[in-house]
């Protein structure tokens, strides 16, 4: 019975078990250490998608890989490099961007929002994007414009999207 066990825990050959714990642990810590980034939400500017203080599972590898895409929800890092906040990508490289009366256009044409439940009357003049900017906001543009982080970021400060919300 205990030849069973043991042949069952380890398997038939015992170094190529210990090889694969090897490979599974080295490729856990890569994915760790270098491919995700956990982030809590903090206060209301990302209501009602991020409540504050839930935990979001980044992609620190996609950005790399691709560009990010309007609608997204990413990491980003602001301005002094010690905060990491998630905000909504709304606009692109050459998009010119503009929020008239709480809504936003890209291009003159109205964002379709599902996500955003109430709008302050936010007003701001248009601008076209740079090569290598984004806009990003948060979703809760019920709160007033002068309380809300967001604005025009560099694609190197956005870290990457959001796969993964943590609970309810």
């Amino acid at each position: 019975m205990a030849t069973g066990l043991a042949r069952l825990v380890v398997g038939a050959d015992p170094r190529r078990t210990l090889l694969r714990i090897g490979v599974l642990v080295v490729a856990a810590w890569l994915l760790i250490t270098y491919g995700i980034l956990s982030v809590r939400g903090q206060g209301p500017s990302m209501l009602p998608t991020v409540k504050d203080g839930q935990l979001m599972i980044v992609d620190t590898v996609s950005y790399r890989l691709r560009r990010p895409r309007r609608g997204e929800l990413a990491a980003v890092r602001w301005e002094d490099d010690r905060a990491v906040l998630i905000k909504r990508i709304v606009a692109g490289p050459g998009d010119t961007i503009g929020i008239d009366d709480g809504v936003v256009t890209v291009n003159d044409v109205a964002l379709a929002e599902p996500y955003v439940q109430h709008r302050a009357r936010w007003n701001m003049r248009a601008t076209t994007l740079m090569p290598d900017q984004f806009f990003v906001v948060g979703d809760n543009r019920g709160m007033p414009m002068a309380q809300h982080t967001f604005g025009t970021v560099d694609r190197a400060d956005l870290i990457g999207p959001v796969f993964w919300v943590v609970g309810d």
